[in-house]
Parts: C-alpha cells; structure tokens; sequence
C-alpha cells in the first residue's frame, strides 16, 4: 500500500502545482478575484486546474479500492499512468486545447480500469 500512498499524494503534488500555475497566470494576465475568466491562457490553465478535480474525485476512491481488494502493486502501476496523463493534459491544454485528448485518455483509461478492475475484486472476494 506505500506505493499507492505515494501515488495519491503525487497526485495531490501535481494537483497543487496545477493550482500554483493558476495563481501565477491570474497575476501575470490580472485577472482579479473573483473573476475566473478574462484571458484565453488564463482560462486554460483554470481548466487543467477544474479538470484535474473533477478526475481526482474519481481516482482516489477507485485506487483505494482497488489497491485494498485487489493488488496494491497493479493499482499502484495504473495510478503512475494517470499522473503521466495529467502532466500531458496539462501540457497541451495549456498549449493547445484542441490537442488535450491524448493526455485526457491516458489519465482517464488507467481510472476506468481502476474501476473496473476494484469491482471484479469484490464480486471476486463476495462470491468466494
């Protein structure tokens, strides 16, 4: 379980990092608070930083349940593909949104199967 441990709060890291980057472009494009729009490269950055929470709402539930019933290592190993896709997200969003899909499919596919694979674990331990 240290390595899903360690996961989480990787991702908690990048999570804050994305957030540092949304501070600092509201300064560099003074975007006054409570404003949450106002400047195209700002709003990107806004988004990445949006998008990421609504995933983590759904990754760490489902790597806690799969690590837990099913293999730590393997939850610890799809949780790894996610941050790789979250730092991609990121980086072409900010970029060029139009080209945000890969990096939303290789942080999104590792969470589905994290789901996935959490249920198979416990249909798996209820029927034997």
């Amino acid at each position: 379980m240290e390595l899903v441990a360690l996961v989480i709060l990787l991702a908690l890291v990048e999570y804050m990092f994305f957030g540092l980057k949304v501070g600092m472009a509201r300064g560099k494009f003074d975007i006054k608070a409570p404003a949450i729009t106002g400047h195209d490269v700002f709003d990107r950055y806004y988004r990445v930083h949006m998008n990421t929470l609504e995933q983590l709402i759904i990754f760490i539930p489902a790597i806690l349940v799969f690590a837990y019933f099913g293999d730590p290592t393997y939850a610890a190993g799809l949780g790894a593909f996610f941050l790789v896709g979250r730092i991609m997200y990121f980086m072409s969003y900010v970029n060029d949104p139009s080209k945000r899909g890969l990096g939303f499919m290789v942080g999104w596919i590792p969470t589905a199967l994290l789901i996935l694979a959490g249920l198979a674990s416990i249909v798996r331990q209820l029927i034997g």
